[in-house]
C-alpha cells in the first residue's frame, strides 16, 4: 500500500452538546478510493465538513500530504489539493458546462487583477478544464447549458468542477444520489479512472452497490463511531455492519 495521503487521528466533531463524530481514526492512501458509509445521521457529512475545513473539530488532527491542516481554512485546503463536492448540485445555470468548470478552475485572489494584465483570460484554467472533461468523458456536453442535461450528467459536471481544481484528493458527498442503476454504473466507471489520473477519492454514498464495487477500502460509521473498516468483501460479511447499517433483515443489499 502506498503512503497515506490523508491521515485522520482521533477526530471528534461536535455541534453544541451533540457528538457527530467520536474519535475517528483512519487513512486514505495515495491512489486509493475509500468508501465512508453508515446510516442516516451517522456523521458522514460532519466528517467531510471537518476534513475540508467547513467545521473545526473539537479534538483530533487532520494531516494532508504530511501537513497538519486541522486549523487550516477551507479555501486554503482546496488550494493544497483537498477538494470536496456537496450533496446538492448547484451549477450556474446561465453558464455552459465548460464555463462552470472554468469558474471552479480559477482560484481568485488579491493579485488576480495583476495576473489578468499578463495572462489572457481564456487560457487561465483551460488546461485543468480540458483534463476534467476528458477524465469524466463529458466533453460532448461542454458547450451545453446545465438545464439541458440529465440528472446524471449534472452530477458528473458537479464532480468535474471539483476535478477542475486539480485536487490530489477529492471527497465526494453523495455523488450518486438520485441516479438510476445505469447512471450509477456509468458513474462508477468514471470514479475508477480517477486514481489512474492522479486523484485519490473518499466516497460517501448510500448506493451500496456503487461503494462496494469501486472502493478499495471501506470505513463504516454508526452514531459517529467507526464500527468496521476493511476490504469490500470483509464489509459485506461483517455482522456488525449488517446489523447497524442495514438491519439484520436487509443484509441481502450488501451482496448486490
Amino acid at each position: 500500500m502506498s503512503d497515506a495521503l490523508l491521515d485522520i487521528d482521533a477526530l471528534r466533531v461536535t455541534y453544541g452538546g451533540v457528538v457527530a463524530v467520536d474519535s475517528a481514526t483512519f487513512t486514505v492512501s495515495e491512489g486509493q478510493i475509500v468508501g465512508l458509509i453508515g446510516p442516516n445521521g451517522a456523521g458522514k457529512t460532519s466528517m467531510i465538513d471537518a476534513l475540508t475545513g467547513y467545521h473545526r473539530p473539537s479534538a483530533g488532527t487532520v494531516t494532508f500530504a504530511g501537513e497538519n491542516v486541522t486549523k487550516v481554512k477551507a479555501d486554503k485546503r482546496s488550494r493544497k489539493g483537498l477538494v470536496r463536492t456537496f450533496q446538492s448540485v448547484e451549477l450556474f445555470d446561465d453558464l455552459t458546462v465548460e464555463e462552470n468548470l472554468l469558474v471552479a478552475a480559477e482560484h481568485v485572489s488579491w493579485w488576480q487583477p495583476f495576473k489578468d494584465i499578463f495572462l489572457p483570460h481564456g487560457h487561465r484554467g483551460a488546461e485543468a478544464v480540458a483534463w476534467a472533461t476528458s477524465t469524466l468523458d463529458i466533453g460532448d456536453v461542454a458547450d451545453r447549458m446545465p438545464t439541458d442535461l440529465s440528472h446524471g450528467q449534472r452530477k458528473l459536471v458537479s464532480v468535474g468542477r471539483a476535478l477542475a481544481q486539480r485536487p490530489r484528493l477529492v471527497l465526494l458527498d453523495e455523488p450518486a444520489a438520485g441516479l438510476d442503476s445505469d447512471e450509477s454504473l456509468a458513474f462508477g466507471e468514471r470514479l475508477r479512472s480517477l486514481p489512474e489520473n492522479g486523484v485519490s477519492v473518499l466516497l460517501v454514498d448510500h448506493d451500496m452497490g456503487l461503494v462496494l464495487s469501486v472502493c478499495d477500502h471501506v470505513v463504516v460509521l454508526d452514531f459517529g463511531k467507526i464500527i468496521a473498516h476493511g476490504r469490500p468483501d470483509e464489509i459485506r460479511a461483517n455482522p456488525a455492519v449488517i446489523e447497524a447499517y442495514l438491519g439484520s433483515s436487509s443484509s441481502e443489499e450488501l451482496h448486490d
